[in-house]
C-alpha cells in the first residue's frame, strides 16, 4: 500500500482527535482536506497534487462553513431570573472561606453558596454585595466600610 495513504489516514485521525478535544470547530476543515488528499493518493496522483488537494479542499471547507459555525458558537448567554440578584446586598449566614470551600449568604429569600472575590474570609453577619454568579455560587465583596478577615 502507498505510504501516502497511511500519511493521509494518520492526518484524518490526528485532525479528528484534535477537533474532539478542542470542541471549537478548529480542525474539522483539515479532516475534509485530508480526505480529499487520501482520495488523490488512492488513485496514485503525485504527492504535490495530494498536498494541493488538501490545501484547496481545506480552504473551501473553511470558507463555506466558518460563518455558519461562528453563528452557532457565539450565541449570547441566556439570562435567568437568578441574574437579577447580581448587585444586590446579601447577609453572610455561614462564614465565607475560599480555602475551606465553605460559606453561604442569604438574599432574596434564598440561601446561596458563596465565595469572596478577593480570597478573604468573611464572617457571618457581614453585609456583602453580589458581584457575579458562577454556576450555583455567588461571588461576593464585602460592602465598603466593613472589614473582611485575612
Amino acid at each position: 500500500m502507498n505510504l501516502m495513504i497511511w500519511v493521509w489516514l494518520g492526518a484524518i485521525v490526528v485532525f479528528g482527535v484534535a477537533e474532539l478535544i478542542t470542541e471549537g470547530m478548529v480542525s474539522i476543515w483539515f479532516v475534509a482536506g485530508a480526505l480529499a488528499a487520501l482520495a488523490a493518493s488512492m488513485i496514485d496522483l503525485p504527492v504535490s497534487v495530494q498536498v494541493l488537494a488538501f490545501v484547496i479542499v481545506s480552504a473551501i471547507a473553511l470558507a463555506a462553513s466558518r460563518p455558519l459555525v461562528r453563528r452557532f458558537l457565539n450565541r449570547p448567554g441566556i439570562p435567568t431570573n437568578a441574574d437579577r440578584i447580581v448587585g444586590m446586598t446579601a447577609q453572610v449566614v455561614e462564614p465565607v472561606d475560599n480555602e475551606k470551600a465553605s460559606g453561604a449568604v442569604y438574599v432574596d429569600g434564598k440561601t446561596w453558596t458563596a465565595r469572596s472575590t478577593d480570597g478573604h474570609s468573611i464572617p457571618a453577619g457581614t453585609q456583602v454585595q453580589i458581584q457575579r454568579i458562577e454556576g450555583v455560587k455567588l461571588i461576593v465583596n464585602v460592602l465598603s466600610g466593613m472589614e473582611a478577615v485575612k
